[in-house]
């Protein structure tokens, strides 16, 4: 989904220049892949990698690469792909391992830097970690921005009290959607998972690889999928970290994610309760969870500071439903806005986990255009109000935040294509890990896609919560991770239906905010993969 603008790591300048390395050359030859359904273009020219190094990844190089808007039409109008990569030091090279931080719409360019410095050192120099900006995304040409400024506050609150309501708010996903007709109509056809696959296999031509290893989170674990059933031949190592279930492309995918985000707030309502004797919300997490939804009837009435109304309030929580490391932080405004009637420190937490910058914009415009592209909606609301009111009667946090979001969908002016069926038996074995309590990507969607990638291997984190496991943190995870990228080792013998299972991370500690870990791995990690990714 998209990143929002508080937690953004820069990647620095990504204009490819002078060259700072030796060009890769490209000595692939134009292929058909029977599986794509179309021919590739010819091999793309030699790469010219420039220093685009930062604070953090001063080794970073960028560059760009040329695909076809139109994989069926090789020679009519191309975008440019904006690509990183840590380049191996090893004398003898795996290859390139792709990365990607999920979406549809994240940025990719930072984890080239961060997965390289994550791995053992030496496990990391045999590779060339590769990111990169999917189509439509960053710095990749053209990117989409539908609507700028979208998610301006105040926003009308997302639980409609009326048929007004509702109405205005069905209205404004609709001049979404047109209005994207209206500016991008030429891309839009273009924008969905297979086109990305496709883009990826012309980076594999410009890389002169014959081969790639992949290693994506979130949507990136569908991608990676879609690309393994194009180009089977094309894969040789897959990791995918808290797995999209592919039965559920998108519809049935976001209305399970309206019950695991409730349960996840209820688990974070539970960790304050625990931490009675820091926040002061009561040792009850019934009674923290209403006091929050207190919160919410307060600034539906008044926003806080101005800008945080019941829609805003919604989205500066939700990222704790990705990663616990955010708790302490967020319970420290709730407490003070609830206890000391403190508007700034809502406000302050808001910018920090919700506001949306121009990269948001684009990023919810990707999001928006890939999702409602890749599989059919229901074109009838009365199907989206029936189902968003069954779910929030039972998972009221987010569940008609999550329809708005994704409403534009009701009325795209791209007719959907058909969902890529996965399953994969001409593939090396997958590597997949998924946590049980993950909430954007729920368990059962890593079981099903370890069930259709024939030989993968399933590692669990049981009692995990976090959405985006491995590299952060969590030794016992982060092993079997290096086993396979070192030799292709899968782990056997975890029982029930795992290969192996880890225990979670323990929770967060209760602390002050500039005391809360705010520089782990885990909190750089969530930082790259963003939210509603």
């Amino acid at each position: 989904m998209t990143k929002r603008a508080g937690i953004l790591v820069a990647v620095g300048a990504t204009v490819a220049g002078l060259v700072t390395a030796a060009p890769s050359t490209a000595s692939a030859p134009s292929t058909t892949s029977a599986e794509a359904g179309t021919a590739t273009p010819r091999a793309a020219a030699p790469l010219k990698w420039t220093g685009c190094g930062t604070k953090s990844y001063p080794r970073l190089q960028c560059s760009t690469v040329r695909a076809p808007l139109d994989h069926d039409n090789p020679s009519g109008m191309p975008v440019t792909l904006a690509l990183s990569r840590i380049p191996h030091t090893a004398k003898t090279s795996q290859g390139p391992l792709l990365v990607n931080p999920g979406g549809p719409g994240g940025s990719g360019l930072s984890m080239a830097g961060f997965v390289a410095s994550s791995l053992p050192a030496k496990l990391a120099a045999q590779y060339d970690v590769i990111g990169f900006d999917p189509r439509g995304v960053g710095k990749s040409t053209p990117a989409l921005n539908c609507v700028p400024k979208y998610f301006e506050p105040v926003r009308p609150d997302t639980v409609p009290d009326s048929y007004e309501a509702e109405k205005t708010a069905r209205n404004r996903a609709a001049s979404f959607a047109a209005a994207c007709g209206e500016k991008h109509g030429d891309l839009l056809p273009y924008m969905d998972t297979v086109s990305a696959a496709k883009d990826l296999d012309v980076i594999r031509q410009a890389l002169g690889a014959q081969q790639i290893n992949y290693f994506g989170y979130s949507y990136g674990t569908y991608l990676g999928a879609v690309y393994a059933k194009l180009f089977p031949e094309r894969v040789r190592r897959l990791v995918l970290d808290s797995v999209v279930d592919p039965d559920g492309v998108w519809y049935e995918d976001n209305l399970g994610q309206d019950h695991a985000f409730d349960a996840r707030h209820k688990a974070f309502a539970a960790w304050v309760a625990k931490n009675d004797a820091t926040y002061g919300l009561g040792s009850d997490p019934a009674a923290v969870e209403a006091a929050w939804y207190g919160m919410r009837d307060a600034v539906k009435k008044q926003p806080a500071a101005g800008k945080v109304g019941p829609s805003e309030l919604e989205d500066t929580f939700m990222p704790g439903g990705y990663y616990d490391g955010y708790w302490p932080r967020l319970a420290e405004a709730f407490a003070a806005y609830v206890k000391d009637e403190d508007q700034d420190a809502l406000a302050t937490a808001y910018d920090d986990f919700a506001a949306v910058d121009k990269s948001g914009d684009n990023g919810y415009s990707v999001y928006a255009a890939v999702q409602c592209r890749d599989a059919g909606w229901p074109r009838t609301w009365s199907t989206w109000r029936n189902d968003t009111w069954q779910a929030h009667r039972k998972s009221p946090f987010m569940t008609w935040n999550n329809t708005w979001y994704n409403a534009p969908c009701a009325t795209w002016p791209v007719e959907p294509l058909e969902p890529v069926q996965v399953s994969n038996d001409r593939i090396p074995p997958a590597l997949i890990f998924q946590a049980t309590d993950d909430a954007a990507t729920p368990y059962e969607g890593g079981v099903t896609m370890s069930r259709k990638l024939k030989g993968s291997g399933l590692v669990v984190e049981q009692g995990g919560g976090n959405h985006g496991i491995t590299l952060s943190g969590n030794g016992c995870l982060d092993a079997h991770l290096v086993d396979y990228l070192t030799d292709g080792t899968l782990p056997t013998g975890g029982g029930s239906g795992a290969d192996a299972v880890c225990a979670a991370q323990p929770e967060p500690k209760a602390a002050p905010a500039t005391k809360s870990g705010t520089s782990t791995k885990g909190s750089t990690l969530h930082g790259l993969l963003g939210f509603r990714g």
